[in-house]
C-alpha cells in the first residue's frame, strides 16, 4: 500500500528543470521498435548522486526506483534494476510482453537537477505468410503466377520474393496492401517464365522483425513438346518438289515414248507402199486361180447330176426348176432374150 501511495504522489514532485549537464543523465535507446509479445530494455546512466528515479509509459507510472531501498511496479509486466550490483549510475527498465497499447513515449524522470529523458516505442505485429495454390506443374517457357497473401500485420509488411534462393526484381512482381480495422492485409502476385524446376518464396517482413516470415512452394516445369510446324511446313515443300519433278520426269518419259512410237514420214511411205503391193499380188492370184462353181447350170440343162455337186459337198435332194415372170421392163428393148410368150426365163437353185 505505501509504494502505491508515493507512486501516486510523484508527478507532484516531478517538475524539477533539467539543470545538469547534457552529459549527466543519458536514456538508450531514444527509439525502440519491438514486436507484439516481445520484452523491450531501456537504460538510463546518471553520473553522480541521486535520490528518485521512476518511469512512465503513456503518461502513466509504472515504475518507481530509489537510489536505495525496495524498486516498487504497478505491474508484473514493468520491473526496473541496476545494471550492475551496487552501481547505481545506470538501471535497467524492461517492458515484458509488450502490445500495442504500450507504443508511444516511454519517459524516465530524474528527482532533483537531472530532469527527464524520454524515449519513443513502436510495437509492430508480425502476421502470416501464405502463398496459394501450392505446388504447381507448368510446360517449358510457360507464364506463371504465383499470388502471396499476407494478412494481420502492422504495418503493412514489405515483401519481396525469391527464386531458388536468389532474390527477384521487383518489376516481376505487384504488392498491394489495405487497412482492416487497426491492421493490414498485403497481398502480392508474382509472373515470370518458367525455366527449369523452382523453389518459389515469398516473404514478408517489418522492422522488428529479426528474420522475415516465409511461405515456399515448388514449381516442376516439364520439357516443352517439340513444335512440329517448322517441320511439316519443311516436309510438305520437300514432298511438293519431289512430287513436281516426278511429273516433270513423267510427262517428259511419255512425250518420248510417244516420239518413239510415232512413224516419220518415209516410213509411212514406205509401210503403204508395201501394203499396196502385197494387196496387188494378192489380188492377181485370186485372179489367176478362181474355184468351179458347182451351182452353175447351162442354158436348157433341166437337172443336175450327183457328180455336178458333189465337188461342193452339197447333197442334192430336189432338181433345178424354172419360174417365169413377164419382163415387162426390157421386153421392148433390143438385145433382150425372151421367149415367145414374153417372159423371161431366170435360173434358181433350191439345195437341201
Amino acid at each position: 500500500m505505501n509504494s502505491v501511495a508515493h507512486l501516486s504522489i510523484l508527478p507532484d514532485v516531478l517538475s524539477v528543470s533539467d539543470s545538469a549537464g547534457p552529459d549527466a543523465f543519458q536514456l538508450e535507446p531514444l527509439n525502440a521498435t519491438v514486436l507484439q509479445g516481445s520484452d523491450v530494455t531501456f537504460n538510463a546512466t546518471v553520473q553522480g548522486d541521486w535520490q528518485v528515479m521512476t518511469w512512465q509509459v503513456r503518461s502513466l507510472l509504472v515504475v518507481n526506483v530509489p537510489a536505495i531501498g525496495d524498486i516498487s511496479s504497478s505491474s508484473q509486466r514493468f520491473t526496473a534494476g541496476f545494471c550492475s550490483r551496487g552501481d547505481t549510475g545506470c538501471v535497467e527498465f524492461t517492458i515484458h510482453n509488450v502490445s500495442r497499447e504500450d507504443a508511444g513515449s516511454v519517459v524516465c524522470t530524474m528527482l532533483g537537477e537531472y530532469g527527464s529523458k524520454t524515449a519513443q516505442l513502436s510495437v509492430q505485429e508480425s502476421g502470416t505468410v501464405n502463398i496459394i495454390g501450392g505446388n504447381t506443374t507448368v510446360k517449358q517457357d510457360e507464364q506463371v503466377e504465383f499470388q502471396c497473401v499476407m494478412p494481420g500485420w502492422v504495418p503493412a509488411p514489405t515483401v519481396t520474393w525469391a527464386l531458388n534462393g536468389q532474390p527477384v526484381d521487383s518489376s516481376l512482381y505487384n504488392t498491394t496492401s489495405m487497412a482492416e480495422g487497426d491492421s493490414f492485409n498485403s497481398s502480392s502476385v508474382l509472373t515470370f517464365q518458367a525455366v527449369r524446376n523452382t523453389t518459389v518464396e515469398c516473404r514478408g517482413t517489418v522492422l522488428a522483425l529479426m528474420n522475415p516470415k516465409s511461405s515456399s512452394v515448388f514449381l516442376v516445369v516439364v520439357p516443352k513438346p517439340p513444335d512440329w510446324t517448322v517441320l511439316i511446313a519443311v516436309v510438305v515443300s520437300i514432298g511438293g518438289f519431289a512430287l513436281l519433278v516426278l511429273l516433270i520426269i513423267g510427262i517428259i518419259f511419255c512425250y518420248k515414248r510417244r516420239k518413239e512410237k510415232e512413224p516419220n514420214y518415209q516410213d509411212e511411205m514406205s509401210r503403204r507402199v508395201r501394203t499396196q503391193s502385197q494387196l496387188s499380188s494378192v489380188t492377181a492370184a485370186g485372179r489367176r486361180q478362181g474355184q468351179v462353181n458347182a451351182g452353175y447350170v447351162k442354158d436348157g440343162q433341166t437337172s443336175v447330176t450327183p457328180s455336178d455337186v458333189t465337188d461342193s459337198g452339197f447333197s442334192r435332194g430336189n432338181g433345178f426348176h424354172y419360174d417365169e415372170m413377164p419382163d415387162v421392163v426390157n421386153s421392148n428393148q433390143a438385145g433382150n432374150v425372151v421367149d415367145g410368150s414374153g417372159f423371161k426365163k431366170h435360173r434358181h437353185l433350191t439345195i437341201v
